[in-house]
């Protein structure tokens, strides 16, 4: 039987991730943006995804404050001075990186990885004054899973978008691929907000466990097990009908693009074999970021004819929500957090180590964004001790053109109720007030990736609210 009509729409409905249809309103005037020319050398962004609120505050400790760090965190999260990884930045001061990094102290060490402290959505510089008073225009929601991790993907603190900053650069720059037709935006870890932009659709692919050319069987459509080959031959022709079908109506025409160009990725990727000598380890983000790095390789073989000069890519790895077991033990591996971190640096060392494999270490970027921090301030006592939902938060940048051994923005004063903390009196958490909107965070990334400069500011609405839309930690 060859498939239906309403089959076709159904699994082709499936497929569209994130796509913005035509009638989306450009709002942020996208569509009067200046056309760059075919680029002729790659670069790549990578985003890793802490989901549930990395605690930035074990992540990179500020030495020279030491001792208000460990009053303020207790006993039972702080990390002891001796176990830190000790590191001294070119911008002065030392610091020391979770024990549970090494692999990032190595390349802070060699130039290659950046740390962008007390990084968090904003409308507008704030104070603690401004903040408290009332005077200054705060984010939506704070404090919230789900509102801040649009904000980080948005890159936009006071409106609720339906597009990401990075299928908004993605949609500015199509033009950097030349005639190459593979999808610019890829994600290892499902649709997500990020890489969604107005007409920029993402590719979502499994881990490296999943077959690069598994987007879809190129001999059979949807529903096709269980046929004879010459059954599957059939359908497939009734199916590449089907496509060309009322292609005058909206969704169907949306529906039939996505399906061609699943087929035309799952051909493009069918005769590569990207295979890579770097061991990466067998975790979650490992797997994910290992794929990301079988991509890269065929993207940029010129066998494989695929001929990416952009793309950005999206990873993310769960369990950072830790209010309660934070540090735990499980069965004398590190759990919690510490298990988490452990998995990050190791991962983000393989996929360092697999672009200098490819000679491309020069050419992409990975980099961290989260929910929030957490509070200096634990939640729970004993081996149940977290930590609760807070704001501005360190992030990891790393890639042979990162300027690294660098700590960028201003580390936060570590003092319950100080100068950063957006409570005072009786009840400080330690919640710390950014000083580096996600904007700047974002714009200098995208800027290094190819978006000019006249453009920022479409992609990035609040950006010249702000001193520097450019931080300066890219080469």
């Amino acid at each position: 039987m060859a498939p239906s009509r309403r089959d076709f729409l159904r699994t082709s409905a499936c497929a569209l991730g994130g796509m913005a249809l035509a009638s989306t309103v450009d709002s942020l005037g996208l569509i009067h943006a200046m056309t760059p020319q075919a680029a002729t050398s790659y670069k790549a962004l990578v985003c890793i995804f802490l989901n549930g609120g990395n605690d930035g505050n074990n992540l990179l400790v500020s030495l020279d404050q030491y001792s208000s760090y460990a009053s303020g965190r207790g006993v039972d999260l702080a990390i002891p001075s001796a176990s830190l990884l000790p590191v001294s930045p070119l911008s002065g001061g030392s610091y020391g990186f979770h024990p549970q990094m090494p692999e990032i102290r190595d390349l802070f060490n060699q130039n290659r990885c950046a740390v962008v402290t007390n990084v968090g959505p904003l409308v507008e510089p704030l104070t603690k004054t401004t903040y408290q008073n009332g005077t200054g225009k705060k984010p939506l929601q704070l404090f919230s899973h789900s509102d801040q991790i649009g904000l980080f993907q948005t890159g936009v603190a006071n409106e609720v978008l339906q597009t990401g900053w990075g299928g908004r650069v993605a949609d500015l720059i199509v033009p950097l691929n030349g005639a190459a037709s593979f999808p610019q935006n890829i994600s290892i870890a499902g649709v997500n907000l990020l890489l969604t932009g107005v007409n920029t659709r993402q590719l979502a692919i499994g881990d490296s466990n999943t077959a690069l050319n598994a987007v879809l069987p190129l001999n059979s459509p949807p529903g096709s097990s269980g046929f004879t080959a010459a059954q599957n031959t059939a359908r497939r022709l009734s199916f590449d009908q089907m496509r060309g079908m009322d292609l005058g109506i909206q969704l169907v025409k949306a529906a039939s693009d996505t399906r061609t160009s699943s087929l035309q990725t799952s051909a493009a990727l069918a005769s590569v074999n990207p295979v890579l000598v770097t061991a990466f380890p067998n975790t979650s983000l490992g797997r994910q970021l290992l794929q990301v790095a079988r991509v890269i390789k065929a993207s940029t073989d010129p066998t494989a004819g695929i001929n990416m000069k952009r793309q950005i890519f999206f990873c993310q790895l769960g369990g950072f929500d830790t209010h309660s077991g934070q540090k735990v033990i499980n069965n004398g591996q590190p759990g919690g957090q510490d298990g988490l971190l452990l998995q990050v640096s190791q991962a983000m060392k393989a996929f360092y180590d697999a672009t200098v494999e490819l000679g491309l270490q020069n050419d992409v970027t990975s980099f961290t964004l989260s929910d929030f921090s957490r509070t200096l301030q634990p939640a729970g006592t004993g081996a149940q001790a977290g930590s609760d939902h807070a704001w501005g938060n360190n992030h990891l940048v790393v890639g042979g053109s990162v300027l690294g051994r660098t700590i960028y923005g201003t580390y936060p004063t570590l003092q319950l109720g100080g100068p950063n903390d957006t409570d005072s009196g009786t009840s400080p958490r330690g919640r710390w007030i950014p000083t580096t909107s996600v904007e700047q965070f974002a714009a200098t990334l995208a800027n290094w990736y190819g978006l000019s400069s006249t453009d920022v500011a479409g992609v990035f609405p609040l950006i010249g609210r702000f001193a520097s839309p450019n931080l300066g930690f890219m080469s």
